[in-house]
């Protein structure tokens, strides 16, 4: 049975056939300023007021050694921003030691450029409002090891493409000011990461939110709708060390990384797509919610309960202690499906504990090795989750499980979800951790389902992403 059509949007399609170099050129309007070289460009940001916008025209622009494109004191207002623009989308591409450098400046908008340069591109924390849509980055490998870095307020990454990178480093850096602090209200959506194949231990995220030393910081961050490709840099795809932010419906396909909240407490991670890689999800710190992801076909461990080399992260403790794990404390990890990984649920072995953990309603599929392998816990719940496959069951207790069939049929997009009949329709049974939808955006209602998926018969209106609904060409 069929219980679903995967559809995508016929503009978006359109969009993606549409080559980056020659796409989408930008319409003129009375507010333009066309440049046709660094100087002019230089001067027109110089003389730019709130609803300007600067034309740069295709072609390749390289800044002197020492050199930069300087935006500083420029504010542009909500409704009417400051933007710089290429003409073409990737058809203005930036070479050279560095390209814009911002300072002081609010409200501005940097859309469709290629970047082409060695140096990190920063926000900084005396900027706020910024924006960068549609680019496409692909720094010099023997350049600085961060391509983007951003440290300012109600910043916005959306619809780039970062990619290709050999050595260690990291696409994306959100810090904040100082030495603890963390940049606020950062919106990270919409954006392709991919072919990030650094082989190192360590050190090749595609985005790292935050540090040790900011991990207590309610940074507030929300990362959603990105599709992560080949994101073999590192085993954190999306490192979270920060704490109070939301990693939703993302896709993160064929990747060694995963998403690990590694550091900091109260995150939320919901209806991400972690399909046919090496890790899943892996988290840290306390009071998380992991809730609607669906997690298939990884080779390494899908859904990991942390524990610590020390109980909590505080403020008082040492850099060192800080950089350890701090393990993990009243998380709820509910309405989750886990299907056809080497190692679906598991624990570790450092000193301190998980504690407190929910572990409720969730789908766990699999034909070898065990479903779950905690290591010791403390004061865990485990409730009304539905197991099966050759898999054993493992370790989770007698009371917190049923063995039985969840009547699973896959639909065209790959995913795997409920058939009418299934015993796991209406058989949730936690009180509502405050999920309204499921994986796919179907409404949860009062009576809920086992695993990501309530079972329905409309179209998905959320599936895994591919490279159609990302980047500089996306809707």
């Amino acid at each position: 049975m069929q219980r679903r059509t995967f559809l995508r949007g016929t503009a978006i399609a359109a969009l993606a056939t549409v080559p980056l170099s020659t796409s989408m050129s930008v319409d003129a309007s009375a507010a333009d300023t066309p440049v046709g070289s660094l100087a002019e460009l230089q001067s027109a940001i110089n003389g730019a007021a709130p609803g300007d916008r600067i034309v740069v025209a295709d072609g390749t622009y390289t800044v002197p050694a020492g050199g930069a494109i300087i935006v500083s004191g420029k504010n542009g207002t909500g409704a009417a921003p400051i933007t710089i623009v290429s003409k073409t989308r990737g058809g203005a591409v930036l070479r050279g030691e560095r390209g814009f450098v911002f300072a002081n400046s609010s409200n501005i908008t940097v859309s469709g450029f290629a970047f082409r340069q060695s140096t990190t591109t920063e926000i900084p924390a005396n900027c706020s409002s910024i924006r960068l849509t549609r680019n496409d980055f692909q720094h010099a490998d023997t350049g600085d090891p961060y391509w983007l870095v951003v440290r300012a307020n109600d910043t916005k990454i959306d619809r780039n493409h970062f990619h290709d990178k050999t050595t260690a480093g990291i696409f994306l850096v959100v810090d904040g000011p100082g030495s603890t602090d963390m940049a606020q209200n950062i919106h990270i959506f919409k954006n392709h990461f991919s072919d990030h194949s650094f082989s190192g231990d360590n050190g090749g995220e595609s985005i790292r939110l935050g540090v040790s030393g900011r991990a207590l910081s309610g940074a507030h961050a929300v990362v959603e709708y990105n599709l992560f490709e080949r994101a073999d840099g590192d085993p954190e795809a999306i490192s979270v060390k920060s704490s109070d932010n939301t990693i939703r419906y993302n896709t993160i396909r064929n990747s060694r990384g995963g998403i690990v909240l590694r550091h900091g407490n109260r995150s939320r991670v919901e209806g991400n797509y972690l399909i046919g890689g090496i890790e899943g999800v892996r988290l840290y710190g306390n009071d998380h919610l992991i809730v609607n992801n669906y997690l298939s076909g990884l080779s390494g461990r899908a859904l990991v309960v942390g524990s610590g080399t020390t109980r909590d992260h505080n403020s008082g403790e040492t850099q060192d202690e800080r950089r350890g794990n701090d393990a993990c404390d009243r998380a709820v990890i509910v309405h989750n499906t886990l299907i056809g990984n080497s190692g679906t649920l598991s624990g570790e072995t450092r000193t301190y504990e998980p504690r407190d953990v929910v572990i409720a309603d969730n789908l766990l599929v699999g034909d070898s090795g065990s479903l779950v392998a905690m290591g010791v816990t403390t004061g865990f719940t485990w409730q009304s989750n539905m197991v099966w496959g050759a898999a054993a069951n493992g370790n989770i207790p007698s009371g917190g499980f049923t063995r039985v069939d969840p009547k699973l049929v896959t639909g065209p997009d790959g995913v795997a979800r409920l058939s009418a009949g299934s015993p796991a329709i209406g058989a949730a049974t936690l009180p509502d951790p405050g999920v309204a939808d499921d994986i796919d955006g179907d409404s949860r209602g009062t009576t809920r389902d086992i695993g990501a998926d309530e079972y329905s018969t409309a179209a998905a209106l959320r599936h895994p992403l591919t490279s159609a609904d990302v980047g500089p060409n996306a809707s």
